[in-house]
């Protein structure tokens, strides 16, 4: 396959790389989607029939599932029944002609496929094998499977979120977007390596550690000071002022204050107080957070004889960052995005669509269309050697 297979876009950092993924769900495929917009060609393997069960999370996008969209775009769909002897050994011819695999499968089941990285790279050393799990492997935990509601239980980020009334999951999925990120870097990372050694690598990375990662500020205020971080809605826990204030007529505006410069400048040039400044209640960002109250209530007392446009206008000019709590179809009209918005092809026709946010010398994502179960099976086995009969012996034993 490094030689093989569709003509790549050499504009592109990965054009002629390609990755094989067993994959399902959000972690895996949104690494391999990032690294289908930089040029790889990916080549997803899914179940005959089905295929991956994202594709059934919901029918919003045009009868599509909105999270399979989403992460899928760009990729050729293999249809590969692996519980079966031929499934399993069009997956091996595949990967012994691959850069990169990268499964997601339940605890142990890559192992028992003989698809382990000691298994795949013993047979081929530049080979770049990427395992995702829930819990890494080695520890107490690695059997259990887990999705990404669970991991944001277990690393705590609900005991940070919410209000102090009640905790609050994230509302994306910040365990598999952490984890498929982590996948990703480590991926190019490994590829860098290998062009400079020769040799591959077989990478681990955990929904849990990668989120954990992302927990380490929480965690060294609670080791240091004995006292976890506190729910504090749209506020910051260690930080203040930060967060959402009420203006008047009824509107309200998000500012963040980071340091005791920025606090001066708020106090002078947009709440028209500058003697609260040097108040010894707010004097320090640690006494505004241990004086949050008092502190909002001075701050919105002040906001009030201005609407949140004026107040904003305030900030703006003062240089303190602020912004507006849009709802998702504010962001989808945002000045911001305007000019970014494309469109991929799909199985229902053209579908809205953003680029990659990673811009490398000017080239354009890959953008890609987002492929039907199975579409490039024939396609691929063709690439392999197998005769058209060959392949409908196949799809007659329910291999592919």
């Amino acid at each position: 396959m490094r030689q093989d297979g569709p003509v790549a876009d050499w504009s592109l950092p990965l054009a002629g790389t390609t990755v094989v993924s067993v994959e399902q769900a959000v972690a895996a495929p949104f690494a391999t989607r990032q690294l289908a917009d930089l040029g790889a060609r990916v080549i997803k393997v899914e179940r005959p029939g089905a295929g991956d069960f994202a594709r059934n999370y919901d029918d919003s996008v045009k009868g599509l599932a909105s999270y399979f969209v989403w992460l899928n775009r760009g990729k050729q769909s293999l249809s590969l029944d692996l519980k079966t002897g031929p499934g399993l050994s069009v997956l091996t011819s595949l990967i012994d002609r691959a850069d990169v695999f990268v499964q997601n499968l339940a605890p142990g089941a890559a192992a028992r496929m003989g698809l382990s990285a000691a298994t795949l790279r013993a047979r081929d050393e530049r080979l770049i094998v990427c395992d995702i799990s829930g819990y890494a492997p080695d520890g107490p935990m690695g059997h259990r499977r887990a999705y990404d509601l669970l991991i944001q239980c277990e690393t705590g980020v609900l005991s940070v979120t919410g209000t102090p009334d009640a905790p609050a999951k994230a509302g994306i999925s910040i365990a598999d977007i952490a984890g498929g990120m982590y996948a990703f870097s480590s991926v190019l990372a490994a590829l860098y390596a290998r062009e400079r050694t020769g040799a591959g690598a077989g990478l681990q990375v955990s929904l849990f550690e990668a989120l954990t990662e992302w927990m380490s500020q929480p965690m060294y205020y609670a080791m240091y000071t004995g006292t976890p971080p506190a729910r504090t809605g749209t506020s910051h826990a260690t930080i203040a002022p930060y967060g959402a204030f009420r203006t008047g007529g009824g509107g309200s505006v998000q500012l963040a204050v980071q340091n005791d410069r920025e606090w001066r400048r708020l106090c002078d040039q947009v709440l028209g107080r500058p003697a609260l400044a040097d108040d010894p209640r707010f004097v320090t960002n640690t006494a505004r957070v241990a004086a949050r109250a008092d502190l909002h209530a001075e701050i919105e007392a002040a906001l009030s004889q201005y609407s949140a446009d004026q107040a904003l206008a305030r900030l703006d000019a003062a240089q303190i960052a602020n912004g507006k709590l849009n709802s998702v179809g504010d962001l989808l009209e945002h000045p911001q995005l305007e000019h970014r918005w494309t469109e991929v092809d799909s199985p229902s026709g053209p579908l809205r669509a953003l680029p990659s946010p990673v811009s490398i010398g000017g080239a354009a994502s890959a953008l890609g269309p987002i492929p039907a179960v199975g579409e490039h099976t024939d396609e691929i086995l063709a690439e392999l050697g197998f005769a058209a009969a060959e392949v409908a012996a196949l799809r007659d034993a329910g291999a592919v």
